[in-house]
């Protein structure tokens, strides 16, 4: 597998029925939407349809439709002939000839223009469509997989897709559950990635988690899903600089610092203060420098007071004591001895 692939790994109801889903798809040669939060792995689910198609043996081409302008799509997606335009010196095949007798799997289908996807139609229903600069048809047998993570019908009901196309793209839906809802997903994913960054790294092994660590990764939202898995958990293996331990240490927002530009503490840094002409007062700004470690303690431990604590070099009584003064909080749980 490719290292930029995520895998197929897990065993959360939600999950295996997801695949029990696409198992029974893959083999029909009809368009197929996959829907979901970004991060659930949309590519790598289309990936499955065509491998487990009777189109497996064709290729498998991929277009984020989002990532090409609007006034170069048309081009990319159906081709162009030389002089249908500026710099067009020659005859071009587009993304569909190129899937000819395999799967196209276009990604970020939503953010397609109107005559985009009138086009696009135009091959589901005729199988056949001209490209730029040409009246001349071209027949293609492209099996489509549309993927998009906003909400299709209600694109259609605000005029921003095709109704017509909605409808003959959703033969079939396959919807992801957020990771969130695979909590079994969860740790078995974060041992995969972290084996893999690990030897990457030139590790002999991976030590696994702690269980203050296994804990944050369980109790996290993951509003980024498997990718936002992916990358907390390869910054924590790559950040461990001893190996042979566990990984202890999980650092969630890699952004979290008090130099943030546009955090209060920047702001802070970056206002002058006179001496002679102001009312700046030694315990304000005492204060002010207290809370601001300790923040910055307790969001490197994941708000987790003991540790905090620890790394500040105060007993936990006194970090409690801090925290209840400057109106703070975090998880409970005293140093290890």
């Amino acid at each position: 597998m490719n290292q930029k692939e995520q895998p197929i790994i897990g065993e959360s109801p939600a999950f295996l029925a997801v695949l029990e889903e696409v198992s029974l798809v893959a083999p029909l040669s009809r368009p197929v939407l996959i829907v979901g939060e970004r991060g659930t792995g949309k590519e790598v689910v289309s990936e499955r349809l065509h491998f487990l198609s009777t189109r497996w043996g064709g290729p498998l081409v991929r277009v984020n439709c989002a990532a090409i302008s609007e006034a170069l799509l048309e081009s990319e997606l159906f081709g162009h002939e030389a002089g249908a335009f500026t710099d067009a010196s020659r005859q071009r095949k587009g993304r569909f000839e190129q899937a000819d007798g395999g799967t196209l799997f276009l990604d970020e289908l939503a953010s397609t223009s109107l005559a985009v996807q009138e086009k696009i139609l135009r091959v589901i229903e005729y199988g056949q469509f001209e490209r730029l600069g040409s009246s001349r048809p071209v027949e293609v047998d492209v099996r489509i997989v549309g993927a998009s993570n906003v909400d299709l019908p209600a694109e259609v009901e605000a005029g921003r897709f095709r109704a017509d196309l909605l409808d003959r793209l959703a033969f079939d839906v396959i919807t992801l559950p957020p990771l969130r809802e695979r909590g079994e997903d969860i740790l078995p994913l974060a041992e995969h990635f972290a084996m893999r960054i690990s030897r990457e790294l030139g590790r002999e092994l991976f030590a696994g988690f702690s269980n203050d660590a296994a804990a944050a990764l369980l109790d996290h939202p993951w509003p980024g899903n498997v990718r936002e898995l992916k990358n907390v958990v390869e910054r924590a293996v790559y950040r461990c600089q001893e190996p042979e331990q566990p990984v202890d240490q999980i650092d969630f927002d890699p952004f979290a610092s008090p130099w943030r530009p546009g955090s209060d503490a920047a702001r802070t840094a970056t206002r002058p203060v006179d001496p002679e002409h102001s009312d700046f007062q030694l315990r304000e700004f005492l204060d002010g420098e207290e809370r601001r470690l300790v923040q910055l303690a307790m969001t490197r431990c994941d708000e987790h007071q003991g540790k905090a604590a620890e790394m500040l070099g105060l007993s936990y009584d006194q970090l409690r004591g801090i925290l209840k003064k400057h109106g703070l909080s975090g998880k409970s749980g005293r140093p290890r001895d």
